[in-house]
């Protein structure tokens, strides 16, 4: 069977005493986590889930969110994982566009629920142990699923338009894993930090459950913080972990006055967009036995499709590595024709681990292919070594005066000013040249920074034509879960 269960079950009848997860004062081994997933299977069915069904969470990270997760496949339905920041209306609409048929909510989260139908909610202690949210029940059998069959929904954040529902069939998340294991090394040893939000593919495929796949550990906490988060590495001697990018600065600004042994981190998975190089240099000041690894990835991939490898990092640095072994990329043109190393195009990427569409949306899913090769909407390059750079995402690119102007270029001199903590640039409407670069800083505590000096360094650096004509400063930027800035909202806030 290839139920996420059957894994569970497989350590839990080896090494039921070894642990599988931690979180807060709880420490949960395999054999309990098999048990809780089987009893919380049961009282799943006993509300009458069943094979095809849809179950819908929205959760903060906790122990019964990888238990429910899990339960879910376990009787053959399907896990749809909400983001617990969104509004009650845009909850409503992902539950009623997926056709869930019971949304299970943190009790914290009971006014975003409020509109979505049939609402199962979790208090504390059902949060720490999932059979606390239904009546004492019979451990349920097992459902066969296939490899085709679907896993999983997630709803893509929305950067641009509604959310479309991404499938996850079991084949796509298991060739995801085996990935993962292959470019990481995953064993029964590892330890993983899960920070990030677990219902978005960068804290629970990348590689989030595959170390449980591998009978290792997951340490799992509620919300992110950079101290707790430090503190926890150095407690349960954690060696890895995933992280969006707002989360690394954190924590590299708060290693350093920690004073804690941060020695048994081994590597960082970097992700939701192009890193700049200073960051990366700085990361082995704070983690002196860790390396910073860049990736490249998509909710519709299950995340990871590259990994920058062990010592090409100063070699390659700009780059978000190479393709993993199941996983092909092309540059692509507007027409679908294949670009050659080093011209910029279309990211293109194909292997069982992507997404076969969009639920119930067959235009979508038209759109976002080029035959079996699915359109990133990223633009950049691969080199003739295969290293993958990033460059812009298409609808992010900058028109002035009929010149293509890329943000992420304009961002990457930008950063350069040590006044500059972070920076998003867009095209805001011009008369004159259709779009003007406008850039939003968040500036580093007590700086300045004025219009003036901001184009004098960058003219110095880039084109005329691509300096900033505005700035704003920010005391932050927009981001969705995987860190990646919600620059929709920028040009709304600048038209308003």
């Amino acid at each position: 069977m290839i139920n996420l269960s059957s894994f569970i079950d497989f350590h839990a009848g080896r090494t039921p005493e070894r642990l599988a997860i931690v979180f807060n004062e709880a420490r949960i081994s395999y054999a309990t986590l098999a048990r809780r997933v089987a009893i919380t299977a049961g009282w799943l069915t006993e509300r009458g889930i069943g094979a095809g069904d849809v179950v819908a969470v929205l959760m903060k990270n906790s122990a019964a969110f990888v238990e429910i997760a899990i339960a879910v496949g376990h009787v053959g339905a399907v896990f749809l994982p909400i983001n617990f920041r969104l509004s009650a209306d845009e909850v409503r609409y992902i539950v009623e566009d997926a056709g869930a048929k019971l949304l299970i909510a943190d009790e914290e989260l009971a006014a975003a629920a409020a509109l979505a139908g049939a609402v199962l909610l979790l208090d504390a202690a059902a949060q720490a142990d999932s059979t606390r949210a239904g009546p004492s029940a019979t451990p349920a059998p097992r459902v066969v699923r296939k490899p085709g069959d679907l896993f999983r929904l997630m709803y893509t954040s929305g950067t641009t338009d509604r959310p479309k529902g991404v499938m996850h069939s079991y084949e796509n998340f298991y060739w995801k894993c085996s990935d993962h294991i292959l470019a990481l090394g995953l064993g029964a040893e590892n330890r993983l930090l899960v920070t990030g939000p677990l219902y978005h593919v960068g804290a629970f495929d990348l590689p989030g459950l595959a170390v449980l796949w591998m009978g290792g550990m997951l340490c799992i906490q509620r919300d992110f913080s950079a101290e707790a988060a430090l503190a926890a590495i150095a407690r349960e001697q954690l060696d890895s972990a995933w992280l969006a990018p707002v989360m690394t600065s954190a924590m590299l600004a708060a290693a350093p006055a920690s004073g804690l042994d941060l020695s048994s981190l081994r590597w960082v998975i970097g992700g939701g967009e192009r890193t700049p190089e200073a960051r990366i240099r700085s990361f082995t000041a704070s983690f002196p036995n860790a390396r910073y690894i860049d990736a490249y990835g998509l909710t519709e991939t299950c995340s990871g499709d590259t990994l920058m490898e062990a010592g090409r990092e100063i070699e390659k640095i700009g780059s978000v590595g190479r393709a993993l072994a199941h996983v092909e990329i092309a540059i692509r043109d507007e027409q679908g024709r294949a670009l050659p190393a080093g011209e910029t195009g279309e990211i293109c990427l194909r292997g069982p681990k992507i997404t076969r569409g969009y639920w119930n949306d067959p235009a979508k899913t038209e759109a976002a292919f080029h035959g079996d090769w699915f359109r990133s909407g990223d633009m950049g390059y691969l080199d003739r070594d295969g290293f993958l750079f990033l460059t812009d995402r298409l609808k992010d690119m900058i028109i002035s005066g009929g010149e293509n102007i890329a943000s992420s270029e304009v961002e990457r001199v930008i950063f350069e000013l040590p006044e500059v903590r972070e920076v998003a640039v867009i095209g805001a409407p011009d008369e004159r040249w259709g779009e003007k670069p406008v850039a939003f800083v968040v500036l580093e505590p007590g700086a300045e920074l004025s219009l003036e000096t901001l184009t004098r360094h960058c003219r110095a650096k880039l084109a005329a034509f691509k300096a900033p004509r505005d700035i704003v400063i920010r005391e932050s930027l927009p981001r969705n879960p995987s860190g990646k800035i919600l620059k929709r909202l920028l040009r709304d806030e600048f038209r308003s």
